[in-house]
């Protein structure tokens, strides 16, 4: 598959994926079942698999390059980890690195990651394993981690595994990190915008340049069907109230907005801008969609 980029004034944003499939909708939006997605017509074909009902669910990275930076938002789930609560991540051995590369990240060139949280399958390229240790992956990068979300997982386990242990303390004793809030300006075009509920400082990565404009979710969906009902939670929200809120409110921020929204676990196109939908909300792909051929992974069943 090949590496998917929109252009956003003078950032150039690029999608690498570490996989991609089908997954059972109950797994990640507990209120969703193989009936009920297709009830969100709008989004069966580009976001929920017509014949199935499934959604269509990557793991991916998105890379920006501005200028001479080249910053990687969120890093997948990683090789050699072990998450025994999480089976679709567990002892993982990708070809990620070779696929970053070949999308215009090399390790040693990116300057910057930034992580809208720190989860499972947002931070496990945060590290590989040399010998028996874990080192940072990207030598040459500042590392940006949420202070608040740092104060919440460094004390609270995760259910998947020590992800802590492997993919974000490392960073830290290696003094790649800065524990950061969640509304830091990275530079004059890229700054965080908050978006807690999903986890306590969770955050959004949003992009403005020459009257262009995204914005990363990370995970404030997970799947289509949460803009018509926004109040169904994500299985791993740790305040869903709090989450179905945000969602809510961040739909009316930017729906019949010309910003463009890439969402982090979408699969086929990815991207779509809020339109509203009655009296809901539908995010629409646009000319994303149809994907050409040769952008279309396996279909893998999970």
């Amino acid at each position: 598959m090949n590496p998917k980029s929109w252009q956003i004034g003078e950032v150039k944003i690029t999608k690498i994926v570490e996989s991609e499939g089908l997954w059972d909708p109950t797994r990640i939006v507990p209120n969703a079942n193989l009936d009920n997605t297709r009830d969100s017509e709008w989004a069966v074909g580009p976001f929920i698999d017509p014949e199935t009902g499934r959604f269509r669910i990557s793991i991916h990275t998105f890379g920006l390059e501005i200028g001479d930076e080249k910053i990687v938002v969120d890093t997948c789930g990683g090789n050699d980890k072990l998450r025994p609560g999480a089976p679709d991540f567990h002892q993982l051995q990708t070809d990620f690195l070779e696929r970053l590369a070949a999308g215009g990240f090399p390790p040693e060139e990116v300057t910057a990651v930034v992580c809208t949280h720190l989860h499972v399958d947002h931070v496990g390229w945060n590290t590989m394993l040399d010998g028996d240790t874990w080192k940072p992956t990207f030598p040459n990068a500042r590392y940006l981690f949420g202070e608040r979300e740092w104060q919440h997982w460094s004390v609270e386990p995760q259910i998947y595994g020590d992800v802590a242990g492997d993919s974000v303390r490392p960073v830290i004793e290696a003094g790649r990190a800065e524990l950061i809030p969640s509304d830091l300006r990275l530079n004059d075009l890229l700054w965080l915008e908050p978006t807690p509920g999903h986890t306590p400082g969770h955050h959004s990565v949003r992009i403005s340049s020459d009257d262009a404009d995204a914005i990363i979710t990370g995970d404030l969906f997970h799947g289509a069907v949460q803009f018509d009902h926004p109040d169904w939670a994500s299985a791993p929200d740790v305040d869903r109230a709090h989450a179905a809120e945000t969602r809510t409110s961040f739909m009316e921020r930017y729906s019949d907005d010309h910003t463009l929204v890439l969402a982090t676990h979408f699969g086929g196109p990815s991207c779509g801008h809020i339109k509203r939908n009655g009296s809901g909300f539908r995010l629409d792909p646009g000319a994303h969609w149809p994907l050409a051929v040769d952008e279309v992974s396996g279909t893998s069943e999970r």
